[in-house]
């Protein structure tokens, strides 16, 4: 038996909490890491090999670990404030069941283990594995502690969904570029999803007293501005999107409606009461939002290995474009001819 706080804990106990504030069970958020794996292999197709099998594997090894060790320091430092939450009190760190000396270290070794995989990987990999951890660092440390911040919380906590894309990319193609418009689309939408989770938190708990004891941004959140907040992330990420699909993919604009309903259903889900927004890793329940999700990857997948030339011509361009070509001289660009000017 081990005593921590007055609470006798045994082995098996400490063992078993141990285990739960890895939580590998978010590990479905991996997911993430796809379409940094699918986009540069249907650029380049004859990447696909056995190699690039056991790449992904190490990848995803990973990745894993990095995520989990900056879950483990989140459950640490935490635990006070998840003592104040109706359903988050049940954690092992706010029970009492954790060695909080013994969690540090499982942070590191985790944090090192991952980097340490992703170097095998690439160089690229390997700094991004490492920026993943930052930002883990940087939401739930102090002085910085960006989780108290509002909007700074999901900004800085919806960086992770560029940082994976980034991970898939690098395991694959770490010579590839990756499009900054794509990044940035990411990026946003990773923050509609998280604004969601805050509102749906807030709702739920209904006192703000309460609120902002468990959670510091939640004196300053209203629902009113976390839903405003909601349509500019959703705006900023379809016009990223927007400008990858025009620049890189036109055939995509064929999925833009099977996204846009998977957004509405997510949004949806945040009006209800226990909503799985607030759990993410629960959301595999949902199954009208699981079906019109797998449709709408399959859509997006298949559409990036497809080439439509009669969707190019539709959306030719039909005003003149002008453009500077040195000295006094311009180029006026038409639809069928380019046309000089003096």
């Amino acid at each position: 038996m081990i005593e921590t706080a007055g609470t006798k804990v045994t082995f098996a106990e400490r063992l078993k909490a141990h285990v739960a504030i890895a939580r590998l069970d978010h590990s479905i958020k991996n997911l993430f890491v796809l379409p940094g794996v699918i986009v540069p292999l249907s650029v380049d197709p004859g990447l696909i090999n056995a190699r690039l099998v056991a790449k992904l594997a190490w990848a995803l090894v990973s990745i894993t670990l990095v995520a989990c060790s900056n879950y483990v320091i989140n459950e640490v430092l935490d635990a006070p404030y998840d003592r104040l939450h109706p359903t988050k009190r049940q954690r092992p760190a706010a029970l009492g069941l954790v060695s909080v000396p013994l969690a540090y270290v499982q942070w590191i070794a985790m944090a090192v283990a991952g980097v340490a995989i992703g170097w095998t990987i690439s160089r690229p990999f390997a700094v991004t594995a490492l920026a993943l951890w930052v930002m883990g660092c940087v939401y739930n440390i102090k002085p910085l502690r960006t989780k108290d911040v509002p909007y700074l919380d999901v900004l800085t906590e919806s960086v992770n969904n560029p940082l994976r894309m980034l991970l898939g990319w690098y395991a694959v193609a770490a010579f590839l570029v990756p499009p900054l418009s794509l990044l940035m689309s990411y990026w946003m939408i990773g923050c509609y999803f998280m604004a969601l989770k805050r509102f749906s938190e807030l709702r739920e708990i209904g006192d703000r007293g309460v609120a902002g004891a468990y959670r510091a941004s939640f004196k300053r959140y209203t629902p009113e501005s976390l839903l405003v907040s909601v349509v500019f992330y959703a705006s900023t990420a379809m016009l990223f999107f927007g400008a990858f699909v025009i620049r890189y993919r036109i055939e995509l604009l064929l999925g833009f409606p099977l996204v846009a309903l998977v957004m509405a259903i997510y949004f949806k889900l945040a009006f209800e009461h226990h909503s799985a927004v607030q759990n993410p890793e629960k959301l595999y329940r949902e199954r009208g939002l699981m079906l019109w999700f797998t449709v709408t990857v399959v859509v997006m997948v298949m559409l990036l290995f497809v080439r439509l030339p009669w969707l190019e011509n539709l959306f030719m361009p039909t005003i003149p474009v002008v453009q500077p070509t040195g000295g006094n001289v311009s180029s006026v660009t038409f639809p069928l001819a380019t046309v000089r000017l003096k």
